[in-house]
């Protein structure tokens, strides 16, 4: 269904198609951003658009001011646990009471990610701007630190101060407080952020003052995890996932699409490769995830399951998983997915490959390939709804199994 109301149109995650009024200029730039399943000009309504969602759940501002919404079929604090977890499995940052991202009362994404953000930006700063020595290169009129001979040469030859130097500065401008200011700052600019939310984060924005603007369509900096800095990490990292769903993937020429966006297929991949590589380290195995190995001879035709599973020493594979974000229709689940992983098997001189589903009618389902010796493929489907404990209890078990081999 479509709520149009106060300049406003809200799409369901996979729902039904619906006819919206939308102007041209909003129209195709939705429609060049790729952002929906399909979007086209009604035939039979002038002035209206066919939208139906697709895999991204969250919240942009099209152009002339229209909000659309992309409701997610998971409810909002078990996705945010999905996304939690794939961050960071260590879960320190988690809400130890819920085992998910802290969101409130929140039910809808954006909302409840701006909550989540801010209130882990709160802790993070509750101790003071973390300080930290960044390198420092200017023009000067006096030494300081290391002069930079070549561009002294180059810039001023034969010629007094300025002087080119480099130094390192004790600031608080780090990369990792960039991260946070621009993720504060992004914020701001979305679409749907509750007023008191917004006058938190512009309360954490000032908190920052001293901190540097990212260049937009620049890689985010880097910044590396230590003792020092374990109270930020959690904030950096959900930090971080806001702007890569923010990026300018979702500007289209002069048009900007500004909103969040979360990839479902992508979030769902992560979180089953990520739950299992950590249950698999408990039988000492190692996980690869988008592992590359060629199915030809001739290494022309890539491919790269979403996890490998190697015995001791790490050179031998003994078990194949790929994450597929499709729930059981009434025909069964595609025939395409049993060809894929029937290819990863054999390049991998595997008995077995696994497929994982988030949704089915049954827990697993086995199909063993006529003419192999009794080559089998399993495909498991997992149910989101269950509470995290037990969602990873499921990923135990698989790791059991798929270590079975290599015991």
């Amino acid at each position: 269904m479509s709520a149009e109301a106060a300049g406003e149109i809200t799409l369901r995650e996979y729902g039904d198609t619906v006819s919206v009024p939308l102007d041209a200029a909003a129209g195709r730039a939705l429609a060049a951003s790729r952002m929906l399943e399909s979007v086209a000009p009604d035939p039979e309504r002038p002035g209206h658009w066919r939208l139906r969602a697709g895999s991204r759940v969250g919240a942009v501002r099209l152009p002339g001011g229209t909000v659309l919404r992309i409701a997610p079929k998971t409810p909002v604090r078990r996705l945010f646990f999905l996304l939690g977890f794939s961050l960071n499995p260590g879960g320190a940052w988690r809400d130890s009471r819920e085992g998910t991202v802290n969101t409130g009362a929140y039910d809808d994404v954006v909302p409840a990610l701006a909550y989540a953000v801010e209130r882990q930006l709160d802790g993070a700063l509750r101790q003071g701007v973390l300080q930290g020595y960044r390198e420092v290169t200017e023009s000067a009129p006096v030494v300081r630190g290391r002069i930079r001979e070549a561009e002294q040469i180059r810039r001023h030859f034969g010629r007094t101060p300025p002087v080119e130097i480099v130094y390192d500065a004790y600031t608080a401008d780090t990369a990792a407080n960039r991260i946070l200011r621009a993720a504060v700052e992004r914020l701001l600019r979305l679409p749907c952020v509750p007023g008191t939310v917004r006058r938190r984060l512009a309360h954490q924005r000032t908190r920052l003052a001293d901190v540097g603007p990212l260049v937009r369509g620049q890689e985010l900096p880097r910044w590396q995890p230590s003792r020092l800095n374990s109270h930020y990490q959690p904030a950096l990292r959900l930090a971080e996932a806001v702007l890569h769903g923010t990026s300018p993937e979702h500007r289209t020429g002069a048009l900007a699409l500004d909103g969040f966006l979360l990839d479902m297929n992508k979030l769902f991949e992560d979180f089953v490769t990520v739950a299992l590589r950590e249950a698999l380290r408990e039988h000492g195995l190692t996980a690869r995830l988008q592992d590359k190995h060629h199915l030809d001879s001739g290494r022309q035709v890539l491919m790269k399951p979403d996890l490998v599973v190697y015995g001791a020493g790490a050179r031998t594979p003994v078990a194949v998983v790929d994450a597929k974000y499709k729930t059981e229709k009434a025909d069964g689940y595609p025939n395409a997915d049993l060809y894929q992983a029937l290819a990863y098997a054999t390049v991998l001189g595997l008995r077995e490959a696994h497929l994982v589903y988030a949704a089915g009618r049954i827990p697993e389902r086995t199909t063993e390939v006529r003419g192999t010796g009794g080559l089998r493929l399993l495909q498991h489907s997992l149910d989101l709804s269950r509470e995290p404990a037990a969602l990873l209890r499921t990923f135990r078990d698989l790791a059991a199994r798929l270590a079975g081999p290599a015991a």
